[in-house]
């Protein structure tokens, strides 16, 4: 096996396996999205708050996620004057893939990394590419594994046209 892919299977076997009880730290649809402030992320966070934000997970050996780069940009300059913000963790553990990855791509969105690969452990995420698809008031409304070439992309459009369309809700 691929040791870069060790590197990620490692930590995500280690969260499966914690004392929390396997699955329960995975997120799901219905459960909000946690505070990303709370992680030790390298990079700007995009301003979330009362936005449709889509978290990608991926990694520079991943080939769907170079794949997947392109249609999050494409994503994110359609939607983002109507709310959308698209944030990509990256879970590499060599930053100099990482910035290859980044130099190569050239993403019209925001990308944190989460180099100690804490938050992607408590995501449970499995799959590289994974995302989560969260709607204007925190709460998880979809979640994809794996990218899919036109189909994810069709499924993503529906979700964020859908979740765009919502009006936000009023603060109590």
């Amino acid at each position: 096996m691929n040791h870069k892919r060790l590197r990620i299977l490692i930590p995500l076997l280690v969260g499966l396996l914690s004392p929390l009880g396997g699955r329960a730290a995975a997120w799901s649809e219905g459960d909000p999205l946690p505070d990303l402030s709370a992680y030790a992320l390298t990079g700007d966070l995009p301003d979330l708050a009362g936005k449709v934000v889509l978290v990608d997970f991926w990694a520079s050996w991943c080939a769907p996620c170079k794949a997947s780069f392109p249609a999050l940009s494409e994503l994110q300059v359609t939607y983002a004057d109507r709310g959308l913000v698209v944030l990509a963790v990256n879970v590499d553990t060599d930053l100099k893939a990482y910035e290859r990855f980044v130099e190569r791509m050239k993403p019209e969105f925001s990308i944190v990394r989460d180099s100690a690969q804490k938050l992607v452990a408590e995501a449970g995420v499995a799959t590289m590419p994974s995302s989560f698809l969260v709607g204007r008031d925190g709460i998880i409304r979809e979640v994809h594994a794996g990218y899919h070439g036109d189909q994810t992309h069709d499924e993503y459009v529906a979700g964020i046209e859908k979740l765009l369309s919502q009006k936000p809700e009023a603060s109590e």
